[in-house]
C-alpha cells in the first residue's frame, strides 16, 4: 500500500471515528412517524431495518389497525366513497459515503455522495387499497422508479393481500433495501448468461396468505424481464410469465422458509431458456440483541446464452450469512453486522465471494453514520467506507 492510499484511508477512519464519538441525539421523522406521530423506533431497529411491528404495518398497507386509526388522518368529505389524505406522506432518503477502494475497477480514495437519493410516498388511497412508490436518483444515474405498487389487503374479508405493480421478487425472503450494510445480497442480483431473470425488481402481482397452521404463503406471477423501459410499446418481450413460491413458518424464535421460482424466456435461435430457483432461507433470533439470517438458493438454466453461444444449460448456487448485532438493544443507537456471500456458477462471470463488517451508530433515529470494511475475495480488492444514512 503507498503512502497516498495510506493517507486517504486513516483520513476516512479519522472522519467516521470523530463522527460516531461526537454523536449526539437530535429529534427528525419522516413520513410514517410525521403522520402518526410517533417515533421512527416504532417500526425500525435501526432504521432502515424493520421491527415485526413495521412488518405489520406494511402488511396493513401502511396504516394502524382499524381501532388505533386517528380520524385526523383523513379528510371528513361527506361521501362514504372517498377517503382522502389529510396530507400526502413524503420523505426522503440520502445516503453518502467516503470510500477508498484496491482492485475494484478504478481503485483509490472518492467522495460518493450522493451515492442514494430517493422521495418516497405511501399510504391508504381507500378502505383496505393503498399505495407505495419511491422515486430513486442512484451512482449519479437519472431518476427512475423502482417500488411501485397498490396493495389491496384482506381481500373480501379474508386473511389474503394482493399487490400489483413493480416490487422486488426477493422481499418475502429479505428486503434488500432494509439491509444495513452497504454490501448486498448478491445471490438474489445474479444474473446468468445473457438473459433478464434475477430475484430483483420485476413487474407483476403477489399473492400473500396467512394460511391454518400459521404458514405464510407468497405467490408471485411476473414477466421476468426486470423494470427496463417499455420496447415496441412493451415491457415483456415475450408471451412468458414466470412464477414464485415461498412458504415460511415461524417456530419459536427459527423462521423457516423454502422459495421456488420457475420461468422461461424465448431466444432467438435454439430452444427456449428455463430459470428455475429452489432453496431455503432460516432467520434465528437469539434474544433482542443477536440475529443470524442464512439464505441459499439453487439456481438452473436450461439455455441462457440465447445462442449466441453453444446452447449448453448452466448451475448456479450460493447465498449469504448474515450475523446482526444490537449490543444495546434493538432500540440501542449501535448495530454491528458481518456479511457473507459466495455465488458459484458455470458461468463466471456470475461467480462472486465477499465478505464485509459493518458499524453503525445512530446521531438520531432517523441519522445513521456507518463504516464497513469490505473484501472482493474474487477480485482480491478491499473496499473501506465510512458514511451516513438519513431520511427526514
Amino acid at each position: 500500500m503507498n503512502h497516498q492510499r495510506l493517507y486517504a484511508l486513516i483520513t476516512l477512519a479519522a472522519v467516521g471515528l470523530l463522527a460516531l464519538v461526537a454523536a449526539t441525539s437530535a429529534d427528525a421523522i419522516p413520513a410514517f412517524a410525521r403522520k402518526y406521530q410517533f417515533s421512527c423506533s416504532t417500526c425500525h431497529a435501526p432504521f432502515p431495518r424493520l421491527k415485526p411491528y413495521g412488518e405489520e404495518f406494511a402488511a396493513r398497507g401502511f396504516v394502524l389497525p382499524p381501532d388505533q386509526e386517528p380520524a385526523r388522518a383523513t379528510l371528513d368529505v361527506g361521501d362514504p366513497l372517498l377517503r382522502l389524505m389529510r396530507e400526502v406522506p413524503l420523505a426522503v432518503r440520502l445516503d453518502g459515503y467516503g470510500s477508498w477502494r484496491e482492485n475494484l475497477g478504478r481503485g483509490g480514495s472518492d467522495f460518493e455522495l450522493p451515492w442514494t437519493f430517493k422521495i418516497l410516498s405511501g399510504g391508504p388511497i381507500a378502505r383496505n387499497i393503498s399505495y407505495y412508490v419511491y422515486g430513486i436518483f442512484e451512482k449519479g444515474e437519472s431518476v427512475k422508479l423502482e417500488d411501485a405498487y397498490v396493495q389491496f389487503s384482506r381481500l373480501f374479508g379474508l386473511p389474503v393481500d394482493v399487490l400489483v405493480g413493480q416490487f422486488q421478487v426477493c422481499d418475502p425472503l429479505f428486503k434488500r433495501e432494509l439491509r444495513l450494510e452497504r454490501e448486498d445480497y448478491q445471490i438474489f442480483k445474479t444474473r446468468v448468461g445473457f438473459i433478464n431473470p434475477n430475484l430483483t425488481y420485476d413487474r407483476g402481482v403477489v399473492l400473500a396468505w396467512s394460511a391454518p397452521g400459521d404458514v405464510d404463503v407468497v405467490a408471485q406471477i411476473v414477466n421476468g424481464n426486470g423494470i427496463e423501459p417499455a420496447r415496441a410499446g412493451s415491457w415483456d418481450d415475450d408471451t412468458y410469465k414466470n412464477t414464485a413460491l415461498r412458504l415460511a413458518r415461524q417456530v419459536g424464535p427459527v423462521r423457516l422458509g423454502v422459495f421456488s421460482y420457475l420461468g422461461r424466456a424465448a431466444v432467438a435461435a435454439g430452444p427456449k431458456n428455463r430459470t428455475t430457483y429452489l432453496g431455503p432461507d432460516v432467520v434465528i433470533d437469539v434474544g433482542d440483541r443477536l440475529q443470524l439470517n442464512l439464505q441459499y438458493l439453487h439456481r438452473k438454466d436450461t439455455n441462457p446464452y440465447r445462442g449466441i453461444q453453444p446452447a449448453q444449460g448452466a448451475v448456479t448456487t450460493g447465498g449469504f450469512a448474515e450475523l446482526l448485532f444490537f449490543p444495546q438493544g434493538p432500540d440501542g443507537v449501535w448495530a454491528l453486522a458481518a456479511l457473507y456471500n459466495h455465488v458459484a456458477s458455470d458461468d463466471e462471470r456470475a461467480e462472486y465471494r465477499s465478505a464485509a463488517l459493518h458499524v453503525s451508530r445512530l446521531l438520531a433515529r432517523n441519522f445513521r453514520l456507518t463504516g464497513e470494511v469490505a473484501r472482493d475475495l474474487e477480485a482480491k480488492g478491499w473496499r473501506v467506507s465510512a458514511g451516513m444514512v438519513t431520511a427526514f
